[in-house]
């Protein structure tokens, strides 16, 4: 037996409420109920159907986008064992900084990056069964800047914060697609940290329309009335919406 079949039998005997049949994925994910907006069951319907490839997620701070997204992958998860799911992100924190003026490892540099990930993990499964996946590689994160020669096939692809990809990152990360695989890429045009360089709205404005739809790539929009996060979140985003861009810094 390898040493690698090892570590992962001593992990699936470390959790207590995973059974320890021949295969993890075997074992369906415990995802949590959740009473879902019309709007959300509208967003659910479109990313569950079997034709849908890429999902454009547009919408303020708080109106679940990447809760939805990991949400439906999980779902998927558990009717297709052989999807992997990949959580994308950018490495921005002023618009200027790269990965490489980051201090530490790779993994050390993108840890801080992937909170919203293990957030919204934390809401919807186990705790054990959130690590499994981690450990396992069945769900991993990437900085978006190390995608290039990638092929994704049989793969849920999460992008998040896309507001601070420039059009070459989304380029790079669209044309990643292969066989089998969705992407949701979730973005708001409230937030962007590089300003007229983020590449976001420019490809959402692309594939908005019925031509790609028909192809099965949707551009889905929430707005401030969606937010869930609390009520006087929506007051801050309507309230920020008078802002003059400009003068933000």
């Amino acid at each position: 037996m390898s040493i690698k079949k090892k570590k992962i039998q001593k992990q699936k005997h470390d959790l207590d409420d995973i059974i320890a049949d021949n295969s993890f994925k075997s074992t369906k994910l415990a995802i949590k109920n959740f009473n879902l907006t019309d709007k959300q069951k509208s967003f659910a319907q479109i990313a569950f159907d079997k034709n849908t490839k890429i999902v454009f997620i547009n919408g303020p701070a708080g109106s679940s986008k990447t809760f939805l997204a990991v949400y439906c992958a999980l779902h998927m998860l558990n009717a297709n064992s052989k999807y992997e799911i990949k959580y994308i992100r950018t490495i921005v924190e002023s618009g200027e900084r790269g990965l490489g003026s980051l201090p530490g490892t790779v993994d050390e540099k993108f840890n801080p990056f992937m909170i919203p990930l293990y957030d919204k993990l934390d809401e919807l499964i186990p705790m054990s069964q959130s690590k499994y996946l981690e450990t396992s590689g069945i769900i991993e994160a990437l900085p978006v800047n190390f995608l290039r020669g990638a092929t994704w096939n049989e793969k849920i692809i999460i992008a998040d914060e896309s507001q601070n990809y420039s059009s070459k990152e989304l380029i790079t990360l669209l044309t990643r697609i292969g066989e089998n695989t969705k992407m949701f890429i979730c973005g708001d045009a409230m937030q962007s940290d590089i300003g007229n360089k983020s590449g976001f709205m420019k490809i959402y404005d692309l594939f908005n329309n019925k031509d790609s739809e028909e192809r099965g790539i949707y551009c889905f929009e929430f707005n401030e009335e969606d937010i869930m996060r609390s009520e006087i979140l929506k007051y801050i985003v309507h309230s920020l919406k008078r802002l003059d861009k400009t003068n933000v810094h």
